[in-house]
């Protein structure tokens, strides 16, 4: 059963509406994986710049993506932003978070099926994402979609490279 509705915020060359939740996740997302890396920080400004840019600004850091964000209510709970990467002929994943309060309600499962039609109905090739090797829950939730493990892109320590076929 969901209570939760997926909405897409952002599409590229289009004014999102206002204040849609998605910098308050942003921020979340960032906060919480800083602190699992082992350098916790106090709030946003103590966030690397281009975390912080993207908090600020998410119009301009996603400004070529498609942005989800799941509500439940006229609450933002969710988000997800699918990258088009032409250059390499597919699709990245990136910032899937759902707020630690809302877990377990298939709220990142429907975000995933969301970006993952949205892949396919613009012919948009392989799907790639990167994930911290101790975010097994996410790990193991990217495998039920079809992901596996592949060459890293990305050389960052225990960051785990996925991809899945179209």
């Amino acid at each position: 059963m969901t209570d939760h509705e997926i909405a897409v915020l952002r599409r590229p060359g289009r004014t999102p509406p206002g204040d849609d939740g998605l910098a308050g996740l942003l921020a979340a997302y960032h906060l919480r994986t800083e602190a699992e890396k082992g350098v916790p920080v106090s709030g946003v400004a103590g966030l690397p710049d281009r975390y912080r840019s993207e908090i600020a600004d998410p119009r301009s850091a996603f400004a070529d993506a498609v942005v989800l964000v799941a509500f439940l209510g006229n609450v933002a709970v969710g988000c997800l932003v699918v990258a088009s990467l032409p250059a390499q002929g597919q699709s990245e994943i990136k910032r899937l978070w759902t707020d630690p309060e809302f877990r377990g309600r298939g709220i990142a499962s429907a975000l995933l099926d969301a970006a993952l039609a949205h892949v396919a109905a613009n012919g948009m090739g392989p799907v790639r994402l990167s994930v911290w090797e101790w975010r097994t829950g996410a790990i193991a939730l990217y495998e039920r979609f079809g992901f596996a493990v592949t060459q890293p892109w990305d050389e960052r320590d225990r960051l785990v490279c996925m991809q899945r076929a179209a």
